[in-house]
Protein backbone atom coordinates (compact mmCIF):
# COMPACT_ATOMS: atom_id res chain seq x y z
CA UNK A 1 0.00 0.00 0.00
CA UNK A 2 1.68 3.20 -0.74
CA UNK A 3 0.16 6.49 -2.44
CA UNK A 4 1.05 9.90 -3.82
CA UNK A 5 -0.59 12.09 -0.95
CA UNK A 6 1.58 15.18 -0.68
CA UNK A 7 4.07 15.25 3.01
CA UNK A 8 1.62 16.60 5.17
CA UNK A 9 4.52 17.67 7.24
CA UNK A 10 4.62 20.74 4.73
CA UNK A 11 1.39 21.71 4.62
CA UNK A 12 0.19 24.61 5.62
CA UNK A 13 -3.18 25.58 5.87
CA UNK A 14 -4.46 28.81 7.07
CA UNK A 15 -7.40 29.72 9.77
CA UNK A 16 -9.55 30.81 6.39
CA UNK A 17 -9.02 27.90 4.84
CA UNK A 18 -9.73 25.59 7.77
CA UNK A 19 -12.64 27.91 8.59
CA UNK A 20 -13.98 27.22 4.68
CA UNK A 21 -13.41 23.28 5.15
CA UNK A 22 -15.23 23.48 8.26
CA UNK A 23 -18.13 25.53 7.06
CA UNK A 24 -18.09 22.89 3.63
CA UNK A 25 -19.04 20.05 6.38
CA UNK A 26 -21.68 21.86 7.41
CA UNK A 27 -23.00 22.95 4.02
CA UNK A 28 -22.59 19.64 2.91
CA UNK A 29 -24.42 18.03 5.83
CA UNK A 30 -27.32 20.97 5.87
CA UNK A 31 -28.22 20.10 1.71
CA UNK A 32 -28.35 17.19 2.40
CA UNK A 33 -31.41 17.96 5.30
CA UNK A 34 -32.33 20.19 2.41
CA UNK A 35 -32.73 17.88 -0.33
CA UNK A 36 -30.26 17.90 -2.01
CA UNK A 37 -28.72 14.44 -1.64
CA UNK A 38 -26.09 14.18 -4.81
CA UNK A 39 -23.60 16.02 -4.05
CA UNK A 40 -22.20 17.78 -7.77
CA UNK A 41 -19.20 19.49 -8.22
CA UNK A 42 -20.49 22.09 -9.60
CA UNK A 43 -22.61 23.23 -6.93
CA UNK A 44 -20.21 22.74 -3.73
CA UNK A 45 -18.40 26.32 -2.74
CA UNK A 46 -14.86 26.61 -4.49
CA UNK A 47 -11.94 27.43 -2.29
CA UNK A 48 -10.11 30.27 -2.41
CA UNK A 49 -6.81 28.85 -1.88
CA UNK A 50 -5.16 26.30 -4.77
CA UNK A 51 -3.56 23.88 -1.99
CA UNK A 52 -7.43 22.38 -1.18
CA UNK A 53 -7.77 21.65 -4.76
CA UNK A 54 -5.21 18.78 -4.63
CA UNK A 55 -5.74 15.07 -4.38
CA UNK A 56 -5.34 14.31 -0.81
CA UNK A 57 -7.34 11.92 1.41
CA UNK A 58 -9.18 12.99 4.41
CA UNK A 59 -11.53 12.02 7.18
CA UNK A 60 -14.49 14.05 8.78
CA UNK A 61 -14.81 12.45 12.70
CA UNK A 62 -17.95 14.00 14.27
CA UNK A 63 -18.67 13.84 17.65
CA UNK A 64 -21.27 14.88 20.30
CA UNK A 65 -19.86 15.82 23.60
CA UNK A 66 -16.48 14.65 22.89
CA UNK A 67 -17.95 10.96 22.05
CA UNK A 68 -17.38 10.01 18.31
CA UNK A 69 -20.71 10.73 16.47
CA UNK A 70 -19.35 9.30 13.06
CA UNK A 71 -16.29 9.19 11.18
CA UNK A 72 -15.97 8.02 7.54
CA UNK A 73 -12.34 8.68 4.87
CA UNK A 74 -10.57 7.90 2.31
CA UNK A 75 -6.77 6.90 2.39
CA UNK A 76 -5.94 8.26 -0.25
CA UNK A 77 -6.83 10.68 -2.81
CA UNK A 78 -9.69 10.31 -5.13
CA UNK A 79 -10.12 13.93 -6.25
CA UNK A 80 -9.80 17.68 -5.05
CA UNK A 81 -9.62 17.79 -1.13
CA UNK A 82 -12.37 19.84 -0.54
CA UNK A 83 -14.65 17.84 -2.28
CA UNK A 84 -13.26 14.94 -0.85
CA UNK A 85 -14.04 16.73 2.03
CA UNK A 86 -17.48 16.86 1.27
CA UNK A 87 -18.42 13.86 0.42
CA UNK A 88 -16.86 12.49 3.78
CA UNK A 89 -18.89 14.72 6.01
CA UNK A 90 -22.19 13.33 4.22
CA UNK A 91 -20.32 9.84 4.35
CA UNK A 92 -19.90 10.44 8.42
CA UNK A 93 -23.56 11.62 8.98
CA UNK A 94 -25.13 9.15 7.21
CA UNK A 95 -23.41 6.47 6.03
CA UNK A 96 -20.83 5.07 9.27
CA UNK A 97 -22.37 1.81 9.96
CA UNK A 98 -21.71 2.30 13.46
CA UNK A 99 -24.08 4.82 14.41
CA UNK A 100 -27.89 5.64 13.22
CA UNK A 101 -27.70 8.36 10.82
CA UNK A 102 -27.52 12.14 12.19
CA UNK A 103 -30.82 14.01 12.54
CA UNK A 104 -31.21 17.23 11.68
CA UNK A 105 -31.97 18.23 15.28
CA UNK A 106 -28.82 16.53 16.33
CA UNK A 107 -26.75 17.99 13.88
CA UNK A 108 -26.15 21.39 15.88
CA UNK A 109 -24.74 19.62 18.58
CA UNK A 110 -21.80 17.82 16.89
CA UNK A 111 -18.21 19.24 16.69
CA UNK A 112 -15.92 18.65 13.54
CA UNK A 113 -12.53 17.23 13.30
CA UNK A 114 -10.85 16.90 9.44
CA UNK A 115 -8.02 14.61 9.20
CA UNK A 116 -5.70 15.48 5.96
CA UNK A 117 -4.05 12.05 4.90
CA UNK A 118 0.01 11.64 4.36
CA UNK A 119 1.38 9.15 2.52
CA UNK A 120 0.70 5.84 3.98
CA UNK A 121 3.88 3.34 3.88
CA UNK A 122 4.92 0.35 5.39
CA UNK A 123 5.94 0.74 9.56
CA UNK A 124 9.76 -0.40 9.32
CA UNK A 125 9.65 -0.70 13.01
CA UNK A 126 7.00 -0.83 15.44
CA UNK A 127 9.57 0.92 18.11
CA UNK A 128 9.53 4.17 16.03
CA UNK A 129 5.75 4.38 16.07
CA UNK A 130 4.93 7.46 17.68
CA UNK A 131 1.60 8.07 19.61
CA UNK A 132 -0.30 11.58 18.44
CA UNK A 133 1.94 11.32 15.54
CA UNK A 134 1.44 8.23 13.35
CA UNK A 135 -1.79 6.65 12.54
CA UNK A 136 -1.92 2.92 11.72
CA UNK A 137 -3.52 0.69 9.26
CA UNK A 138 -3.21 -3.59 9.99
CA UNK A 139 -3.62 -6.03 7.73
CA UNK A 140 -3.89 -9.65 7.81
CA UNK A 141 -5.27 -11.38 5.11
CA UNK A 142 -8.84 -9.84 3.89
CA UNK A 143 -8.60 -8.25 7.45
CA UNK A 144 -7.71 -4.38 7.77
CA UNK A 145 -7.89 -1.87 10.14
CA UNK A 146 -7.17 1.68 10.19
CA UNK A 147 -7.18 4.01 13.17
CA UNK A 148 -5.96 7.83 13.06
CA UNK A 149 -3.64 9.38 14.85
CA UNK A 150 -5.36 11.25 17.31
CA UNK A 151 -7.38 7.94 18.95
CA UNK A 152 -4.62 6.65 20.57
CA UNK A 153 -3.51 9.82 21.95
CA UNK A 154 -7.23 10.57 23.27
CA UNK A 155 -7.26 7.35 24.50
CA UNK A 156 -4.11 7.50 26.59
CA UNK A 157 -2.78 4.28 25.01
CA UNK A 158 0.89 3.59 24.61
CA UNK A 159 2.47 1.98 21.24
CA UNK A 160 1.77 -1.72 22.24
CA UNK A 161 -2.40 -0.85 23.10
CA UNK A 162 -2.81 1.27 19.80
CA UNK A 163 -1.07 -1.41 18.16
CA UNK A 164 -3.75 -4.32 19.52
CA UNK A 165 -6.46 -1.61 18.99
CA UNK A 166 -5.73 -1.13 15.52
CA UNK A 167 -5.76 -5.00 15.04
CA UNK A 168 -9.24 -5.55 17.04
CA UNK A 169 -10.54 -2.16 14.37
CA UNK A 170 -9.37 -4.87 11.83
CA UNK A 171 -11.49 -8.03 13.91
CA UNK A 172 -8.34 -9.63 14.26
CA UNK A 173 -7.07 -10.90 17.73
CA UNK A 174 -5.43 -8.14 19.65
CA UNK A 175 -1.86 -9.48 19.00
CA UNK A 176 -2.25 -10.05 15.67
CA UNK A 177 -0.08 -7.31 14.74
CA UNK A 178 3.01 -9.50 15.66
CA UNK A 179 2.26 -12.02 13.35
CA UNK A 180 5.00 -12.67 10.35
CA UNK A 181 2.33 -11.85 8.09
CA UNK A 182 0.74 -9.22 9.26
CA UNK A 183 1.47 -6.47 7.19
CA UNK A 184 1.48 -2.46 9.27
CA UNK A 185 1.21 0.71 7.85
CA UNK A 186 1.64 4.23 9.34
CA UNK A 187 0.70 7.51 8.21
CA UNK A 188 0.89 10.73 9.31
CA UNK A 189 -2.26 13.12 9.06
CA UNK A 190 -2.87 17.15 9.85
CA UNK A 191 -5.66 17.16 11.92
CA UNK A 192 -7.81 20.26 13.00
Amino acid sequence: MNNENADVRSLSLSKADKDYLKKLVQWSITTYFEGAHTLDDKVVPKPQNKLLTQELGAFVTLKKNDTLRGCIGNVVGQGPLYLTVARMARAAAFEDPRFPQVSESEFAELSVEISIMGPITICPDTNRIEIGIHGLIIRHGAYSGLLLPQVAKEWHWDRKTFLEQTCIKAGLKPNMWEHPSTKIYWFEAYVF
